[in-house]
């Protein structure tokens, strides 16, 4: 009885294991031109967090912002983009924090932030529905001011 206890409950542990990344697609590697027309084409504001696997403050921003874009992500798009890591650590990070209320890039060379002037990560970056920046957030965000920042983007559309 034990027995069979035991292989019970190794094979319950076995089906809920995390999900595998390695059947999830690479993120798709985008340059500053084609994520501003990017964008451009969404016509509704956007909230974009740059972020990377290997940062700790992401680590703790990244529930923060699943919560958001599941809460507004009619209404503002969301996007994370990926800077100095690898594809497999990326994909990784994304379902270990539950990242996929949010459209991702990779940009292995920092060209986004990069363009935006903003340094460090994590960087978040508020667009107005015409694709222009509004404004940046260097450092890890806190719930008082990604809230905030959202209010704002909600009137720019209406």
């Amino acid at each position: 009885m034990l027995r069979r206890l035991v292989v019970f409950m190794l094979l319950l542990s076995a089906c809920s294991a995390a999900p595998s990344t390695e059947a999830a697609a690479d993120l798709p590697v985008v340059t500053v031109g084609e994520f501003e027309a990017h964008l451009a084409g969404l016509e509704r504001p956007a909230i974009v967090n740059v972020w990377a696997s290997w940062c700790l403050p992401c680590r703790s921003e990244a529930p923060l912002l699943t919560r958001a874009a599941e809460a507004h992500g009619s209404a503002i798009e969301f996007i994370g983009v990926d800077v100095q890591d690898t594809q497999p650590e990326a994909k990784q990070f994304i379902v270990e924090y539950r990242l996929t209320a949010l459209d991702h890039f990779f940009d292995r060379n920092r060209s986004i932030p990069n363009h935006y002037k903003a340094f460090g990560t994590p960087i978040t970056l508020f667009f107005g529905p015409d694709g222009q920046l509004i404004r940046s957030h260097e450092g890890i965000m806190d719930e008082r001011t990604l809230a905030l920042n959202i209010d704002e983007l909600l009137q720019l559309d209406r």
